[in-house]
């Protein structure tokens, strides 16, 4: 009986280790600039939010290990008093492409307002109706941001759930006093205006355009590296179609964040392609990464 016991026990276990969280994450944190400060503080922070990131539930689907989202959050501590953080964060995520093992970035983002308070060792809990700190609502904000984009990139808009929870995570965080939630925080590029542009029809081919660029696009490229390509131009003139209402938008700026030199490395050899009208287009919509265009040949 205890021996049956035992192998039910373990069966479970197997089942239960077909399917995880969402996320992949790392977390590195930099704190050079901390030499008055017992370092330990921020390797307990760093391991508490991977363990967070990688252990909460953000969607009601069962992600299969190999669904995982590859993510990297890189916080850059730059004053630490009395257990509040001033700091930056910068987020990347990637997926992976249909029968290849290249991973494609879909997020590059700088966060320039990730200031927090944490006490060593505090419990980390999300709650996506409440406000419990700004640590948890940045973290869950990007986690539910790159989730949504993930999902977009494999299905027209599917991705819309999670960032219209991403923007509710955003409405109660208003009133904490911190920086990046609020219209009037000052700038255009803060949390308040991602979010709010990821679900504004003016901005639909931003996503729209991501779902072209990989799944009709990249995905395509080992069985038919003609028809790709073909898919990746296609998504770059639908982006474009931002720039005729809102030059240098931020979303964007977001695309080629990530994208830039992967654009040239697609486009640099292979199949050939209708380059010069490629080239006018980066040039027109993204004029700071002409140096990068001009590299396509």
């Amino acid at each position: 009986m205890k021996s049956r016991v035992v192998f039910v026990l373990l069966a479970f276990i197997s089942f239960q280790s077909l399917f995880s969280q969402e996320l992949n994450a790392t977390v590195s944190i930099n704190y050079d600039r901390m030499t008055d400060v017992n370092p330990q503080i921020f390797k307990n922070l760093e391991k508490q939010l991977i363990e967070f990131l990688n252990t909460t539930k953000w969607t009601a689907k069962e992600y299969k290990q190999n669904e995982k989202i590859t993510c990297n959050f890189f916080i850059n501590i730059a004053k630490y008093n009395s257990n509040n953080f001033e700091s930056t964060l910068q987020i990347q995520s990637s997926r992976p492409i249909f029968n290849s093992t290249y991973e494609s970035p879909i997020l590059n983002i700088n966060d320039k307002d990730f200031n927090f308070r944490y006490i060593e060792f505090e419990q980390l809990i999300y709650d996506q109706n409440s406000y419990t700190s700004n640590l948890i609502s940045v973290l869950a904000f990007y986690s539910n941001m790159i989730i949504g984009l993930d999902k977009d990139s494999f299905e027209d808009l599917g991705g819309t759930k999670q960032l219209e929870i991403a923007s509710n995570i955003v409405n109660i965080a208003q009133s904490s006093g911190y920086k990046g939630w609020n219209q009037s925080d000052g700038g255009n590029s803060n949390r308040y205006f991602l979010i709010s542009d990821l679900l504004s029809n003016t901005f639909q081919p931003y996503r729209k355009s991501l779902y072209q660029y990989h799944f009709e696009g990249l995905d395509l490229m080992a069985d038919n590296l003609s028809k790709g390509k073909d898919g990746v131009a296609v998504s770059i003139e639908t982006i474009a179609k931002i720039q005729k209402s809102r030059p240098n938008a931020l979303l964007t700026r977001t695309f080629f964040d990530a994208k830039a030199d992967e654009i040239v490395s697609i486009f640099s050899g292979g199949p050939a392609t209708n380059n010069a009208q490629l080239i006018e287009t980066l040039n027109r919509i993204s004029p700071l990464n002409s140096v990068k265009w001009n590299k396509i040949n």
